[in-house]
């Protein structure tokens, strides 16, 4: 099973993109090797549905953080480690001995660089073992949670021939017989025990720079719970790629599963709502949240709509959009799935009396499915007053304060249903119509 989401709401949401500033994974992006890079995508395309396998993952984390540990491998050495590797000759010891000799040969006669490459990258692997092994050492003091695979790896450079080759003074110039049987046993014999090497160290690296992004910017790491639980309690919920957010509390369980949200344009809604879909995600992979508490019920997906768009191609428009989006978030919530639902201004591309009946009819709708968690911000105030009857659903709003004439944003979430309405104000500050009328 998957973490159900689709490509729309992690756009939304801006989670994945290497190269894409502001987005979540850049954020976290602070591992220095490919092999780190590549667990680091493939984790946020893959969040946990294991409660148990998520607080496992953020017990390491969490660990790497308060040891403060620093990543002390040589990245090119690694690499050239790498290539060292991944050119297997797949000969016994002998016909390795032999190749070598013809190629040590023509370094000398020519310019023939494969020899130079063998010696690199054997002198890089002692190097990497080396490092290696002290780090293990160092875990196994700390009584880290990976102690199981540390105490595997530290008897594997326990063997003998490893521990030997270990020893080796890489600057001494080795007999092409010593390099072949090394070659071997690397290549030959121990080919899978040296790629799940490779793949600790770029497990370390991966724990090492997330911990020290959460280190910085004062993350936290949620709790999973159950499913069956329903429950989603945040305290200090904040915006993790938005510097000084201001954090908010979130409750929600299967008694009050609904938040009815309201506010002005500019007051917070939408980074609300996406502070919530983002800390969801990141919790159900393990990583560090932007909160001072988070708990959480595994989810088995998640939908949102906040910033729907007309579709040319397809020939939709904007608001038929917002609907086939809201039929796609109903069919995963029929699927009977424990999902988290969003939606931000419910059918604004239509008139004022179909999205306030749409509103209403889809929040009221959504409301009855209790093993969901569903958001929904709107302008339109009045469906509030129609819904607060429904005893699953609870009110809050993103407040504005006016100082004169000119309206200012607490960004914290407040109990109820606002009554704010300052559009004409905003565009009479602007000077809109003054400008309009002297051009007339």
């Amino acid at each position: 099973m998957q973490f159900n989401t689709d490509k729309q709401t992690v756009e939304e949401l801006n989670l994945l993109g290497k190269f894409r500033q502001g987005s979540v994974y850049h954020l976290f992006n602070e591992v220095k090797t490919r092999g780190g890079e590549q667990l680091l995508g493939n984790m946020f395309r893959n969040p946990l549905l294991d409660a148990g396998s998520i607080n496992q993952r953020s017990k390491v984390f969490s660990f790497f953080q308060q040891s403060n540990l620093s990543f002390s491998f040589d990245v090119q050495q690694l690499n050239i480690m790498r290539e060292y590797l991944d050119a297997g000759t797949g000969k016994n010891a002998f016909a390795t001995a032999s190749s070598m000799i013809i190629q040590k040969l023509l370094s000398k006669l020519t310019r023939d660089e494969r020899y130079k490459k063998y010696v690199q990258g054997l002198q890089a692997t002692i190097v990497t073992l080396n490092r290696c092994h002290g780090m293990l050492e160092l875990l196994q003091q700390l009584k880290s949670p990976l102690d199981s695979r540390v105490n595997q790896l530290l008897q594997l450079l326990s063997d003998k021939q490893l521990e030997k080759l270990r020893n080796t003074d890489i600057y001494q110039d080795l007999p092409v017989g010593i390099l072949a049987q090394y070659d071997h046993l690397l290549k030959s014999r121990l080919p899978e025990e040296m790629e799940g090497l490779l793949q600790f160290i770029y497990e370390l690296d991966l724990y090492i720079a997330v911990s020290n992004v959460a280190r910085k910017k004062g993350f936290t790491y949620a709790k999973a719970l159950p499913a069956e639980m329903n429950i989603l309690q945040a305290s200090k919920l904040a915006h993790p790629c938005i510097d000084k957010a201001i954090g908010n509390d979130i409750l929600m369980h299967e008694n009050t599963n609904v938040i009815f949200l309201t506010g002005a344009n500019m007051a917070g809604k939408s980074t609300l709502m996406k502070s919530i879909g983002i800390g969801i995600y990141l919790a159900h992979m393990g990583f560090p949240v932007a909160a001072k508490q988070f708990e959480f019920s595994v989810r088995e997906g998640m939908f949102s709509s906040i910033n729907v768009a007309d579709n040319i191609g397809l020939g939709y428009s904007h608001f038929y959009a917002e609907v086939v989006r809201v039929k796609q978030a109903a069919d995963a919530a029929a699927s009977g799935k424990r999902l988290l639902l969003m939606f931000d201004e419910l059918f604004k591309g239509t008139n004022v009396k179909d999205a306030y009946d749409g509103t209403l009819a889809v929040t009221e709708a959504f409301a009855e499915y209790h093993d969901c968690l569903f958001i929904v911000s709107t302008h339109i105030i009045e469906v509030g007053e129609a819904l607060k009857e429904t005893e699953n659903i609870q009110f809050r709003f993103m407040p504005t304060i006016m100082d004169g004439v000119r309206p200012r944003y607490t960004y914290l979430l407040e109990e109820g249903i606002t009554e704010d309405r300052q559009g004409m104000m905003i565009i009479k500050n602007e000077g809109i119509l003054e400008m309009l009328r002297s051009t007339s």
